[in-house]
């Protein structure tokens, strides 16, 4: 069976396209559109600039879909539509214009689909999953492969970054500003109260990210996956706007996150903020997430 899954970010609206057979699933086809969608919230509204930018896209994979006659298509929308005050309203447009369904998925379901996605494959049975979002992060506490517990918090990459951050990349007060309001909302959760030393298994574009800028910065070799939690400071102040970037730093953004010039550092930040928190040593990217669980979960109906 030929499986699409379109998922409408905050930051990225991406079409993937899955062989599935026996259980297993192939990664076939991907495509993505860096949109920004949670910039196009203004007090709390989502703009209608946002949702003519959606439209456009989706019926641009809407017409690649019909021209490979693959008619299993799911369509899913995350924290940037689901938080927004008209998400309602906005989704039933964006449905009549493209003529495509599409389901507003909690914070809580996110969360889960994240964990089912990038543990499927995964040996340690304890840890935190982490996934940063634009305009939200999912958080879960897994043992013996296990959900334990599992948060939305209301913050991202870019909605941090249109709320402080005045040019590309972030002055030191800005990362403070940033910093406060992570540490705030960590410390309402009163679910993960006591939770310590527990590496993280990063997920989404910010992870991927950061994965990348280690590599270049520390020559590590591409293919590499895991950095020390240690490192996520010095790379955050090797990027702020109150250093004089020198040529090699730009190179350097420009090679690893070329897509994520603006929303890199604020993502960072709050995966520092986290990783301090729960006092963690050690970051693992999985490349699997939110679209691998939805399939496992919702269509083949095979959990870990």
């Amino acid at each position: 069976m030929i499986q699409a899954i379109i998922d409408i970010g905050s930051n990225t609206i991406r079409l993937a396209i899955y062989q599935i057979e026996y259980g297993k699933i192939e990664l076939l086809m991907k495509k993505k559109h860096a949109v920004g969608l949670a910039a196009y919230i203004k007090n709390g509204i989502m703009q209608p600039k946002g949702i003519d930018k959606t439209c456009v896209i989706l019926n641009e994979y809407k017409e690649l879909l019909a021209s490979l006659k693959i008619e299993n298509v799911t369509a899913f929308t995350t924290a940037a539509l689901r938080n927004a005050a008209n998400s309602g309203a906005a989704v039933r447009e964006i449905m009549e214009r493209t003529g495509i369904s599409i389901r507003v998925i909690s914070g809580d379901e996110e969360a889960t689909f994240d964990f089912i996605g990038a543990t499927h494959d995964l040996k340690d049975p304890d840890g935190l999953l982490i996934d940063i979002g634009g305009a939200s992060t999912e958080i879960v506490l897994y043992k013996n492969h296990q959900i334990c517990q599992k948060i939305s918090l209301p913050v991202g990459s870019l909605a941090l970054h249109t709320k402080y951050v005045e040019d590309m990349l972030p002055s030191q007060e800005e990362i403070r500003d940033m910093e406060a309001e992570i540490s705030c909302l960590l410390d309402r959760a009163e679910e993960f109260k006591g939770v310590k030393f527990l590496d993280i298994c990063g997920i989404g574009g910010t992870f991927k990210g950061a994965v990348a800028l280690y590599n270049e910065i520390f020559q590590v070799d591409k293919a590499n996956h895991s950095f020390p939690a240690e490192k996520l400071e010095p790379m955050i102040h090797r990027f702020t706007r109150d250093k004089a970037m020198c040529s090699d730093d730009a190179v350097i953004l420009l090679k690893a996150v070329p897509e994520r010039l603006q929303t890199i550092v604020p993502g960072l930040v709050i995966a520092f903020v986290l990783a301090k928190h729960f006092a963690s040593h050690r970051i693992n990217y999985s490349d699997s997430g939110v679209r691998e669980g939805y399939l496992y979960d919702q269509i083949i109906g095979d959990r870990p």
